[in-house]
């Protein structure tokens, strides 16, 4: 897994519109880059929508919420738009971003072991570097503990 302190390489993805998104278009600005299984699933439902919820706060704050999954941009148009979504949602389907933070691992459920998603979410500072990491993250008041971070990140 990428560590705090850790300058983030460049990557482009395709968002929900199929549009391709850089690391570099949002430097500048502090990046809440957060990791989930997959949309319309419970869990990752109540995640978006606390993002969701509270992104006006982490605009007020000059940052920019993105969530990443291996969905296809067409499945990410679809959980937006019938969730209501206003983040952004970048697809990943050949994993190299998720590889390169370290949050493709192996995982099990029900005594079956496979590929996927760790739940995580990561800040990064305008220049690209990680600030803040969370691994295995249960989504219950997570948003607000990444607001937290974010506003004492700035403060220093």
């Amino acid at each position: 897994m990428i560590q705090v302190g850790e300058k983030v390489e460049d990557f482009c993805l395709p968002n929900q519109d199929e549009v391709e998104i850089c690391l570099r278009d949002l430097l500048g600005k502090w990046i809440v880059l957060y990791f989930y299984p997959k949309d319309n699933t419970p869990g990752c439902t109540t995640e978006a929508l606390d993002f969701t919820a509270n992104l006006a706060k982490f605009e007020e704050l000059g940052s920019v919420v993105v969530g990443v999954s291996a969905d296809s941009p067409k499945k990410h148009r679809n959980f937006i738009e019938k969730k209501e979504l206003e983040i952004m949602l970048l697809s990943d389907e050949e994993h190299k971003v998720l590889e390169q933070f370290g949050v493709w691992q192996l995982k099990k459920n029900y005594g079956k072991e496979y590929m996927g998603i760790v739940r995580s979410t990561f800040i990064l500072d305008p220049q690209g570097v990680v600030r803040a990491a969370w691994e295995k993250v249960r989504v219950k008041g997570h948003v607000e503990a990444v607001l937290e971070k974010l506003k004492e990140l700035q403060a220093k």
